[in-house]
């Protein structure tokens, strides 16, 4: 594909902001303002301190923590001193963590107090004052590793089909590459302008949470980290620092829209609000442009491609346009889409095939799995996504339904056959399926189809006790269902669908 490669590292762009706004600021962050030229020696400080702990440029570097402006020091410094950042949801399992750091060989881990207790036996830094006093006492000499925008310097994990999670490897130039060809193209929308405000209220483990922090970077722009999402503080930020930019998924939305706070709230200062990470219903689309009164605009991605590589831009959120309202948009320039057939041929516009999309964002690989990474990314660079979707004439793309069975609960990805596992082991459990069902609230919701052991008792409450014995509270199951047998092919498989299918019955699409 031909386009202006004017992508960089990390560090190179964090350096270019120090030197042309070194007052302005970068980071707040509760009561801490973080300036570019602080920002920058702290990148400089965190870099050199990995180094001095007898890390080697390409180290995989663990953090485990809520967001906070010291986990957006951590990333560029790790960036600046060619290693790899790995965060890791905090909300998951501690088995779950514990394979992340395993898998990942994990050379550090950077903790925040509330989560110390898990296992690890290498270098371990808190992120608390103790980060701070370790940070402070290194070098802020010039890092002279040389660092290349095609590095990796984020690992994040997702998880498949079969429930093993995979480290996806994201580059400097992942990072940094689609901005210029948006400012080129003159779409506004994406690339806020230096000095703008962002809200930042995504988990960092997700790449919509880390995606802001680097983007940020990239572009200049002021970054208001929240800890976690909370509404009530949401709608405050956005009034007290005049904020022009969020992202929220869909859920996320709903619960900052229906705020007693957001009656009264003052959004002139709101340029826009990008929504992404899970379909949205059409009544909650609507709801949101007419209370905020500021462009909204949906980015659909995966971690593979570094987040947005298709988007609904704001002209399509406007009176006339509900048909495109329910797609997912356009390819970005740079990037292209397809609709694949089982055995990789291209459909016509109007059929349902496999999502495939080709972006200069898309991953390097899969950590350590080159057959994972050969089954979904081809020499070329066409990544299949496991979605479902339809291409119209116009070349908006239309999601209908996720091949690999995958549920999103309130941006969050849940993988049936994960839980399934983790259910399986129970002792009244005979059979066990595991799907998404609508919820008005997360989009989607875990339910559990249980096939009881005969003679037993076995009650919704035991059932979800269990599970949350074993993974993180998100991918339990909220309501359980019992059956006398799953639905089965003559192979074995189970019929989601069929179990899926009066949950949905009467909706267009089998995502909510």
């Amino acid at each position: 594909m031909d386009f202006p490669d004017k992508s960089r590292t990390l560090g190179d762009a964090l350096a270019q902001w120090a030197a042309e706004t070194p007052d302005g600021v970068a980071l707040r962050h509760n009561d801490v303002t973080v300036d570019w030229r602080t920002y920058d020696r702290h990148a400089t400080q965190v870099a050199n301190g990995l180094a001095a702990m007898g890390l080697k440029p390409g180290a995989r570097i663990a953090y485990l923590g809520k967001n906070s402006f010291r986990a957006c020091e951590l990333v560029l410094g790790a960036a600046r001193a060619g290693m790899v950042l790995v965060p890791i949801i905090w909300r998951l399992a501690p088995a779950e963590i514990e394979f992340i750091l395993r898998d990942a060989e994990a050379g550090a881990l950077f903790v925040e107090p509330l989560f110390e207790n898990q296992a690890f036996d290498g270098e371990r830094v808190m992120m608390d004052e103790r980060f701070d006093a370790w940070r402070d006492a290194q070098s802020a000499a010039p890092v002279q590793t040389p660092v290349d925008r095609g590095d990796v310097f984020l690992q994040l994990y997702t998880s498949g089909t079969t429930g093993m999670p995979k480290g996806v490897m994201l580059t400097h130039r992942n990072a940094t590459v689609l901005r210029p060809i948006m400012q080129e193209q003159g779409i506004g929308w994406f690339s806020s302008q230096p000095g703008d405000t962002l809200i930042h209220a995504m988990p960092f483990g997700h790449i919509a949470g880390v995606g802001s922090v680097t983007g940020a970077v990239n572009g200049g722009q002021e970054l208001i980290i929240h800890t976690e999402f909370d509404p009530a503080l949401i709608l405050h930020d956005i009034q007290r620092y005049k904020a022009k930019w969020a992202f929220l998924v869909p859920a996320a939305l709903a619960m900052m829209l229906d705020h007693p706070d957001a009656q009264g709230a003052d959004f002139s200062n709101l340029e826009g609000m990008a929504y992404g990470a899970s379909p949205i219903p059409l009544d909650l689309l609507q709801r949101g442009v007419d209370k905020l009164g500021c462009d909204f605009a949906q980015m659909y991605g995966m971690t593979e491609t570094y987040g947005t590589v298709v988007s609904l831009p704001p002209e399509d959120h406007r009176p006339g346009r509900e048909g495109v309202m329910r797609s997912a948009g356009k390819a970005l320039p740079a990037c292209e889409i397809r609709i694949l057939d089982a055995e990789g041929n291209i459909l016509p516009p109007g059929e349902i095939g496999e999502v495939a999309i080709w972006s200069p964002t898309t991953m390097k690989g899969y950590w350590n799995r080159p057959e994972e990474t050969a089954r979904v990314l081809s020499p070329d660079g066409w990544l299949r996504t496991g979605d479902a979707g339809i291409l119209d004439e116009d070349g908006y793309l239309f999601i209908q339904d996720r091949i690999k069975d995958m549920i999103i609960t309130g941006g969050e990805n849940v993988y049936p056959a994960e839980v399934e596992s983790a259910i399986y082991g129970h002792p009244d459990i005979a059979d066990v399926a595991v799907i998404g069902v609508p919820d008005d609230k997360w989009g989607e919701a875990v339910k559990a189809v249980v096939v009881r052991r005969p003679g037993v008792q076995l009650e919704a409450d035991g059932v979800i006790g269990y599970a949350r014995e074993k993974i993180a509270g998100f991918k339990c199951p909220k309501t359980v269902d019992f059956i006398d047998a799953l639905p089965r092919n003559p192979s074995g498989k189970i019929l989601r669908r069929e179990l899926r299918a009066p949950y949905w019955e009467g909706r267009e699409r089998q995502v909510n």
